[in-house]
């Protein structure tokens, strides 16, 4: 009996699934999020080679990558298969906004010319899509997945992409400042139909004045400040869900060795180099050092964050002496480890108040 026979029947979201059924639908998953992932790699380095295509290679990667994500969604939906009602309901969300985000990119770039920033509204909703639809993912795969090596692979896997997903457009930082070193030393790695259009459009001459414009236009203070606060609440998430002593580093660690690993591939086939944040490995660390000491909960989030803060802001200042690293405020650490500690707290509190609610007894 085939595939088809046997699972594509309709079906309400949170059916018995079969075990082997589970494994090849979220095998299936990571496939298509892999594809995501190095269509989405070449596409920022993409960026600052040349001028955008609609039909450029990585665009034809990532969109296939896009349509096994969904053609999966419409399976789980119609055969309930997989995913419970919640898990469903991320996935079909995070496509849909995935899906609207597209065409109004594609507008975007048609009205507002280049739009190389990776922090443009458009592309914010595409990180928003991907993001929720990485939730409905994961939920499901811990719900589905079954138990083994497998189960855990699988979830730091998954959210190794959620973490990608998140410190993306901080990448603009991290190939605008190598970008601009490249044109001061002579050896522009954008080719000269992209300066030209990036200075037209800024009304400037092609020169470094236009490049940094091109290269580096966001504040100095996002880099740390996103990157850091964001990062580190992924990979509080992914500890406490997955429970494993070193799942930060685990996490971030496979993060990083992606991004050293792809670097020299592009480079090999002549395109922009990067800064690699190196410094994010600390990070992890330190969540997990955190996490290893029976503390109340607000101190943990009070000495989490400083332990995030202080890691993140001496690592970007090592990279900076000594390897490469985009330029940033110092001055913005205390907003960093205010904020961290904040909404660190205030996830505490949610999830202290939400297990209190399911635990009391029925009156």
């Amino acid at each position: 009996m085939g595939f088809r026979d046997r699972y594509w029947e309709r079906g309400a979201a949170g059916r018995e699934t079969p075990p082997e059924l589970a494994r090849q639908l979220y095998r299936w998953w990571l496939a298509g999020l892999l594809l995501k992932l190095i269509g989405s790699s070449w596409d920022v380095s993409w960026h600052f080679k040349w001028l955008r295509d609609d039909l450029a290679p990585p665009h034809l990667i990532n969109t296939v990558g896009t349509v096994i994500v969904v053609a999966l969604t419409l399976f789980h939906t119609f055969t309930g298969y997989g995913a419970d009602r919640l898990a469903l309901r991320l996935m079909q969300t995070g496509c849909g906004i995935f899906l609207v985000a597209l065409p109004i990119d594609v507008i975007n770039h048609r009205v507002n010319g280049l739009d190389i920033t990776s922090w443009s509204g458009s592309h914010a909703l595409l990180y928003l899509g991907t993001a929720v639809m990485l939730a409905g993912a994961i939920r499901g795969w811990a719900g589905y997945f079954p138990e083994g090596n497998g189960r855990t692979f699988g979830l730091v896997a998954l959210w190794f992409f959620f973490l990608e997903n998140v410190w993306f457009p901080n990448q603009h930082q991290e190939y605008g400042v190598r970008a601009l070193q490249a044109y001061d030393d002579g050896q522009a790695e954008a080719e000269p139909i992209l300066l030209q259009f990036a200075a037209d459009q800024l009304g400037l001459p092609v020169g470094r004045e236009a490049v940094v414009h091109f290269a580096l236009p966001i504040a100095d203070w996002v880099y740390p400040v996103w990157g850091l606060v964001a990062a580190a609440l992924v990979l509080v998430i992914a500890r406490r869900m997955i429970g494993r002593r070193w799942t930060a580093t685990a996490v971030v660690g496979a993060y990083v060795a992606y991004r050293c690993l792809i670097w020299p591939l592009l480079a090999g086939i002549d395109f922009p180099k990067s800064a690699v944040p190196l410094f994010l490995v600390l990070v992890g660390l330190a969540i997990d050092a955190v996490h290893a000491v029976d503390l109340p909960t607000p101190a943990t989030a009070a000495l989490g964050a400083v332990a995030v803060t202080t890691a993140g802001y001496a690592g970007i200042r090592f990279q900076q002496e000594y390897l490469w690293g985009p330029p940033i405020s110092f001055s913005s650490a205390a907003v960093t480890a205010v904020l961290l500690a904040l909404l660190w707290t205030a996830g505490d509190a949610a999830v202290h108040r939400r297990e209190t609610r399911t635990l009391a007894p029925l009156s």
